[in-house]
């Protein structure tokens, strides 16, 4: 059995991107499918199309939108490398860049000649809406261009994201700021449930490579325990098992940016950060009475491992009016799959 695909990088993450009519209705059908397709259960993937990371272990479900409110729908999921494990618990914003080139080349967005909109419905888990703008000159999706993204090492094309504002407050649990695991952190979602920590209240600099930060087995263990605290109170429960809430640890910026960040997503450390998750920060620092408030205007530069990242946000106090990122995506491959035979064991 062989199926439609396109692999694609997305901002600085790697997926998979399949249209939802080629996909099985059953969720444990299709759940099982995508599993085989990946090489989960297996720390290394080697039988199947995952790179051995939760960055590279991606999957973006899309179609056309269903209730009209949209051009698309956008289902991202998770595939865990080492388990037999499929979570929808969160988005990607960084797969979120490829959405567009993907339904324009697959025919679910007519092409203009310039530069084409296409409007996206998120369903997971809270459904929201994204636009994106993708480059079509000639009527032709744009892959390669000079816009340099850290993350990646290589030039692409722009595509510019917006996300309208959200009617919630951005504090889920109701405060700037709460003791979670012995600190105080911000309970922060604005697109993407994080908890931010200032770094030197967990004896780092915040400086540290993610090696450096993974192999350190005391500083996992407190982040965990603030991780799990912050679950309960922002309302998503035991996350033990959870990707969901994300911790990102705070800093002074060293190189003429607004805050330095390592995030846990919530096990490994990012190497650079995800999209909505860098919105979310952006939200956290600009709002008053976090643990790192810095007021200012509206544009947030966000230091990471591997570089920089940009928000535009417009916020009002605790709600999120409006924000914007740019990212890039190419294309990597675009054929057809052949996933393993037989059902997945744990």
């Amino acid at each position: 059995m062989s199926i439609p695909c396109m692999q694609l990088r997305g901002g600085s993450s790697k997926g998979l991107y399949f249209l939802a009519a080629d996909l099985p209705g059953d969720r444990a059908a299709r759940d099982d499918l995508l599993l085989r397709i990946m090489g989960s259960p297996d720390p290394r993937q080697i039988d199947g199309l995952g790179g051995g990371h939760p960055l590279t272990s991606k999957v973006a479900v899309v179609g056309p939108c269903a209730d009209g409110s949209a051009d698309v729908d956008y289902l991202f999921l998770q595939v865990v490398p080492e388990t037999a494990t499929v979570s929808d618990a969160q988005t990607c914003g960084n797969l979120l860049a490829g959405v567009g080139p993907f339904a324009i080349e697959r025919g679910l967005v007519p092409v203009r000649r310039d530069r084409t909109p296409v409007r996206i419905r998120l369903l997971n888990p809270v459904i929201a809406h994204a636009e994106a703008r993708v480059e079509t000159p000639g009527g032709r999706v744009r892959y390669d261009g000079d816009t340099i993204m850290a993350g990646t090492p290589f030039p692409a094309a722009p595509i510019a994201l917006a996300f309208p504002g959200r009617d919630t407050a951005v504090f889920p649990t109701g405060r700037p700021a709460d003791r979670c695991g012995g600190l105080t952190v911000s309970c922060v979602d604005a697109g993407m449930p994080v908890v931010l920590a200032r770094a030197a209240d967990l004896g780092v600099t915040g400086t540290e490579s993610p090696a450096e930060l993974e192999s350190d087995t005391r500083l996992r263990a407190a982040v965990e325990a603030v991780r799990l605290d912050a679950g309960r109170l922002m309302g998503l429960g035991d996350v033990r098992d959870a990707t969901v809430p994300k911790v990102s640890l705070l800093s002074p910026p060293r190189h003429g940016g607004t805050v330095g960040t390592r995030t846990f997503i919530p096990h490994r450390v990012h190497a650079a950060i995800g999209v909505l998750g860098a919105v979310s920060v952006a939200a956290g620092v600009r709002a008053a009475g976090t643990v790192m408030s810095l007021p200012g205007g509206r544009d947030v530069l966000i230091e990471h491992p591997s570089g920089t990242f940009a928000v535009s946000i417009d916020l009002d106090r605790d709600r999120l009016r409006r924000s914007e990122v740019v990212r890039t995506a190419r294309k990597l491959a675009d054929g057809l799959v052949w996933p393993r035979a037989g059902k997945v064991t744990s």
